[in-house]
């Protein structure tokens, strides 16, 4: 039996809106907790990561600990022209000192800079709005993500983040340009899949 994506969506919109503001602080410590474990990560120098913006797992506990453990922090800014993800590099205090522009999609991004491509990093942070329990994303809806890797001849560590009612059970449909995670982190699951 297929997921209606349609309604999936809307559901895990609206669920992922109604989470508190101090179930978001637990749930971003539990993910940082459990973050902070994985050698992948420990060994990742360049990350990449978002700045929440529809009530993802945040990730400021996440970002502050990249910057105190000397990691190098990159944020996604959307290409006008082909709709990829090009990752630009800021500083901790940029990064304290809010220096960021709105997009017209509602979320933040570096205000500008050389934009370097997916496959410098060596690991990826990436949102969704699902998964399931073989590491079929399903982002917002852009494809900014699977086009941005798909082109990549070299693919960072993929790491998906998020809340405990975003992990599917039930087998998503993977269409042939879906980018799949490496794991997903959830503040009570760690899961790592196998390609």
């Amino acid at each position: 039996m297929s997921v209606d994506l349609k309604v999936l969506r809307k559901q895990l919109r609206h669920q992922r809106r109604a989470v508190s503001s101090f179930q978001q602080k637990q749930a971003q410590q539990k993910v940082l907790q459990q973050l902070i474990r994985l050698k992948s990560f420990q060994h990742a120098k360049k990350i990449g990561i978002y700045l929440n913006a529809f009530g993802e797992i945040h990730t400021q506990k996440i970002i502050e600990y990249c910057f105190k453990q000397h990691k190098q922090v990159y944020l996604p800014m959307i290409c006008t022209m082909n709709q990829q993800l090009h990752w630009v590099k800021i500083t901790q205090q940029q990064y304290r000192n809010n220096q960021f522009s709105y997009h017209p999609l509602g979320m933040k991004e570096p205000m500008a800079g050389r934009g370097l491509h997916v496959s410098t990093l060596d690991f990826l942070i990436m949102p969704l709005l699902a998964c399931d329990i073989h590491g079929t994303r399903i982002g917002m809806g852009g494809g900014f993500y699977d086009k941005t890797l798909a082109s990549a001849p070299h693919k960072p560590y993929r790491l998906g983040i998020a809340h405990d009612f975003q992990l599917i059970q039930q087998p998503l449909h993977r269409e042939v340009w879906d980018q799949p995670l490496d794991a997903l982190l959830t503040p009570a699951k760690y899961l790592h899949f196998k390609h």
